[in-house]
């Protein structure tokens, strides 16, 4: 079968294509339009139909609309109860208009598409089949947590043999994802969109406000949980954005965040004494909280916990994708890895930079002469194959520098515009990764997780070590990436670490550069020593 995921309401706006069960491509609408999550001034473009990622998915496999079996909508408008307290008032009818209205959007940019091949997949369906169907173990316990879907804000349950048996649910106006968004910002920052931003800053706090969140945020005792209305100013007063941020801010941010942890090792403890399933999968945008997935690790009661990469709103395009698939008889297979947007050849990323009239070379392998830039402490733009689908940068549009030195944190904070609170990231050696990173899981390569940096490795890693001493980790499996591998193993050869920062290459506000003029103009207009792109290296003036 040949299946068209799309997403196109709330925020994300992506496409995947799915052809007898294989992911052949997937990618975010940001992509290419250069609006990070979809949104611009413009209210209604939070919707906009992701034509450049439908056309590009399609002509990928070589296929016209005529040629799909189906085209999926990861929203049922038929679920919606517009008399249910709790959701976003004047904007929630026009939400539902556009879902209803999608097979008319859709033909303006496939007139061939036949409208009755459209397919409505329930939100919070489609992302627990993102996150079980296209796991290693796809016969796993899921939890689904984020702002909101059609009338629920959280589903539980179980998949067997591909199909979906629901356990629990929480109705609306209950959610743990709107209220970090509350929380997001009443602290100043940009709701549905910086809420990484509040779980960074958790890590500078303690949960002061412990007690009175027992009460405002509680499990039921039956798979689900309530939320009560926060006077957050009561707690701490709001902080418009770009102001100071004080002791207060960051400790209300620890509280939820310790808080919501503990609410999601309740729900996890009651899900799998119902299952008794050995692996957990997690899908939604609260499971882009690496900080409360570690905690599900470690202190929950299932043995394997996987996390489905593009877990927020991007990730229901695929998952309506191989739901409907798995429902039409297609045996889902997992990506080998989330490198499942646009790619471009040597020939291709050449003639672009003679167009640009760069200086380039072609060294005679790109991976050692990244590697010696590094060890240099020289910032480094790594560009090669694919572009990732989902929010985190692995190893194929990363900014990459030395992991030894403290000053890197600013120093890249500086390049990016960030704030300086947020840590960044390394890549490390698979197979180096168990003597340096404790407590995550083994082998973390999504970014999903955080490790706990062992005592006598602080010093070596002081840029990507956090103020509460963990660290995000992707784990490089040098057979799957043999390129990362070479890199990681010759930086560790000329400096004895095998681990590198790697943080998406993108500057403030802006999304992770996908084609080689992205990686041209982001080199261009930031303090980057080097671009590797491809087989070929962009040296600044005085790099050697």
């Amino acid at each position: 079968m040949r299946i068209l995921g799309v997403n196109a309401v709330f925020h994300d706006p992506a496409a995947a294509l799915v052809v007898d069960g294989e992911t052949v491509a997937a990618a975010e609408e940001e992509r290419f339009t250069r609006r990070k999550h979809g949104k611009s001034p413009v209210a209604f473009s939070t919707w906009e139909l992701p034509e450049h990622a439908i056309r590009w998915c399609l002509e990928r496999a070589g296929l016209g609309a005529a040629d799909l079996d189906a085209v999926t909508y990861s929203y049922d408008p038929a679920l919606v109860d517009p008399d249910l307290p709790g959701v976003e008032g004047e904007w929630e009818p026009l939400r539902t208009m556009y879902a209803e209205r999608f097979p008319r959007f859709l033909r303006t940019v496939l007139p061939d598409v036949d409208p009755a091949a459209v397919r409505y997949v329930p939100h919070h369906l489609a992302h627990a089949a993102s996150a079980a169907l296209v796991s290693p173990q796809p016969d796993a316990a899921v939890i689904v947590a984020d702002g909101r879907g059609e009338n629920a804000s959280y589903v539980a349950g179980e998949y067997t043999n591909g199909q979906f048996v629901e356990l629990a649910r929480q109705s609306l106006p209950h959610s743990l994802g709107l209220m970090y968004e509350e929380l997001t910002e009443h602290l100043g920052f940009r709701r549905s969109s910086d809420e990484y931003k509040v779980m960074a800053l958790s890590s500078y706090g303690r949960p002061r406000f412990a007690e009175q969140f027992a009460d405002l945020v509680k499990p039921d005792g039956a798979g689900g949980f309530e939320t009560r209305n926060v006077d957050w100013e009561s707690l701490v007063p709001h902080r418009p954005p770009g102001a100071k941020l004080e002791q207060d801010h960051a400790d209300l941010a620890a509280t939820v965040q310790h808080r919501l942890e503990e609410v999601l090792l309740d729900l996890a403890g009651w899900l799998h004494g119902v299952t008794g399933n050995d692996t957990l999968c997690l899908a939604g945008g609260i499971a882009l909280n690496c900080v409360a997935n570690t905690r599900l690790h470690a202190d929950g009661p299932f043995r394997v916990v996987w996390v489905q990469p593009a877990s927020g709103d991007a990730g229901t395009a695929l998952g309506g994708a191989v739901q409907t698939a798995a429902a039409m008889g297609d045996r889902i297979r997992p990506p080998a890895d989330y490198g499942l947007g646009r790619g471009w050849s040597d020939d291709e990323i050449e003639s672009t930079l003679r167009s640009a009239r760069v200086e380039f070379d072609r060294p005679a392998d790109i991976a050692r002469a990244a590697a010696e830039a590094l060890a240099d402490d020289r910032v480094v733009a790594w560009f090669q194959g694919r572009s990732e689908f989902g929010p985190r940068a692995l190893g194929h549009r990363s900014l990459l520098a030395h992991p030894g030195s403290r000053y890197n944190i600013d120093r890249l904070n500086a390049v990016k515009g960030r704030e300086p609170f947020r840590p960044i990231a390394p890549m490390v050696l698979a197979d180096r990764a168990d003597s340096i990173f404790t407590r995550g899981p083994a082998r973390s390569p999504y970014m999903l997780f955080v490790h706990d940096v062992a005592p006598e490795w602080r010093p070596m890693l002081g840029a990507v070590t956090h103020v509460d001493g963990t660290s995000r980790i992707q784990t490089v499996d040098a057979e799957r990436s043999p390129l990362l591998g070479r890199l990681l193993a010759d930086f560790d050869e000329r400096t004895g670490l095998p681990a590198v920062v790697n943080t998406s290459l993108n500057t403030a506000g802006r999304p992770m550069v996908d084609s080689p003029r992205d990686a041209l103009e982001c080199f261009g207009s930031a303090p980057i020593d080097m671009l590797a792109i491809g087989p070929f290296a962009v040296r600044r003036n005085g790099a050697p």
